[in-house]
């Protein structure tokens, strides 16, 4: 395992998990250095597509507990206009169930990669 530095991991810093041609945008809750583990909470998800990205609302996604060394810290300059686009919108009233199920797959596509990379 690299030794990185992840100082970047502080309460309330946006973080981003890359796969493919998505990112997932979280706000850390709580960085676990006991396990590497980072304890944070979903706000958007982007798949960057020729046109324009789609970003999906994930807010209301159930929080993530994930290894620390997988992150990036997200620049203010990706984030800001991504963001303003989400809060902008009206709160959902009930929950949006097509991006919680994206964000599965998202994880599950994630881990999967993860693993394959750790065995070799």
């Amino acid at each position: 395992m690299m030794d990185i530095s992840l100082d970047f991991l502080q309460p309330g810093q946006i973080v981003s998990l890359e796969h493919g041609d998505r990112n997932l945008y979280a706000e850390v809750i709580q960085f676990v250095v006991s396990r590497q583990l980072c304890w944070v909470r979903p706000l958007l998800m982007v798949t960057f597509i020729q046109e324009s990205p789609l970003i999906t609302d994930l807010r209301d996604a159930s929080d993530l507990l994930w290894p620390a060394n997988l992150f990036r810290p997200a620049l203010d300059t990706e984030v800001i206009s991504l963001l303003s686009q989400v809060l902008a919108k009206e709160p959902k009233s009930e929950s949006d169930s097509a991006a919680k199920q994206q964000l599965n797959q998202f994880i599950h596509q994630l881990w999967q990669s993860y693993q394959d990379s750790a065995e070799c």
